[in-house]
């Protein structure tokens, strides 16, 4: 648990200390209840058991519908009002290049008046990197609560952009080799990647309506906040287009790939089918030869068997030659 003090002035944010576990909470609750005018109180729990989230549900007044929530951590993005308390699910998400996987993780932010508590699940965490955004940028602090909401959405979405920008580099590397000279059959690949961009839409789509609707809600209340989530929202946006467009280009590579093991599998019974029409003219002529009649033309001409197999070569020759001319071999 960590729980940072913000004012509405400049200076450097005030570190509660929390590292006694059966004391965490308890201080943590002390401090918030005293905040002083201006400040607001910053709560960050990572994977935290049910009993310790009660603890501070039954002090901040959080809906216990909520509380159920956020131990769980199996939410669809989404955003729930319950009194004067902003609840917003999101999912945080990176690109493992090394697997060509896209790993998500879950996190719950409970907005109230005077404090902010941040639940995460996962391994990568945006808490961080939306502190120091807020460290860098002390003037968004005049928004209290609703600047920590700001951040880590801002942290979030960023996220989502690289990520977007990682799986198109792969889906160029799977596009060279489909459509390269060689045969590799990247089927399975393809799959994989489709599979890990479905679960970045799962993401990434239901959090655009959470966004808008943060847009026409409680961030009216704040005029000047306005800009700044409507950036977020075109970021969101415009990423959540470019994972349908990813989606959609991986279907079309997907039929590319299924199109050329057609035509692979094509030439090569095009060149069975050529071997198989040559081998038969020396076998149709050695089984006329080998029906062991007393009397057949040749049998007694002492050019015969010579006739015979010249007869093989250039029947089997001029077949070679058609089939190389048409493409076959």
């Amino acid at each position: 648990m960590e729980c940072v003090v913000y004012g509405d002035g400049p200076g450097r944010p005030e570190t509660v200390e929390c590292d006694l576990e059966d004391a965490a909470c308890q201080s943590v609750l002390k401090r918030l209840r005293g905040l002083g005018e201006g400040e607001f109180g910053w709560v960050r729990l990572v994977d935290p058991s049910e009993d310790e989230l009660v603890q501070l549900a039954d002090e901040l007044g959080l809906h216990p519908l909520a509380v159920e929530d956020a131990v769980q951590a199996r939410q669809r993005p989404k955003s729930e009002r319950f009194g004067d308390v902003l609840a917003v699910a999101l999912k945080t998400l990176w690109y493992v290049e090394e697997e060509a996987a896209v790993e998500t993780g879950e996190m719950m932010l409970f907005v109230g008046p005077r404090y902010v508590l941040t639940v995460r699940h996962g391994t990568v965490d945006p808490c961080a990197e939306a502190a120091r955004r807020l460290d860098a940028d002390p003037d968004m602090l005049r928004f209290g609560p609703w600047s920590v909401l700001h951040a880590v959405l801002d942290v979030v979405v960023d996220a989502y952009s690289d990520a977007a920008a990682m799986v198109r580099a792969a889906l160029t590397r799977l596009e060279d080799l489909v459509f390269s000279s060689d045969r590799v059959d990247v089927t399975e690949r393809i799959y994989s990647l489709k599979r890990e961009v479905r679960e970045f839409r799962d993401a990434v789509q239901p959090l655009a309506p959470v966004a808008q609707g943060l847009l026409g809600g409680p961030v009216t209340d704040s005029p000047g906040l306005l800009p700044y989530f409507r950036d977020v929202t075109d970021h969101l946006h415009r990423t959540d287009i470019e994972v349908r467009t990813l989606d959609e280009l991986l279907n079309a590579v997907l039929d590319a790939q299924q199109a050329r093991v057609g035509t692979w599998q094509n030439d090569d019974m095009r060149r069975i089918s050529a071997w198989a029409a040559i081998f038969a003219i020396p076998t149709m002529v050695a089984g006329v030869y080998g029906m062991n009649f007393e009397h057949m033309p040749e049998l007694g001409w002492s050019y015969g068997y010579p006739f015979a197999v010249g007869l093989m070569l250039a029947a089997s020759g001029a077949l070679y030659r058609a089939f190389r001319r048409n493409g076959w071999l």
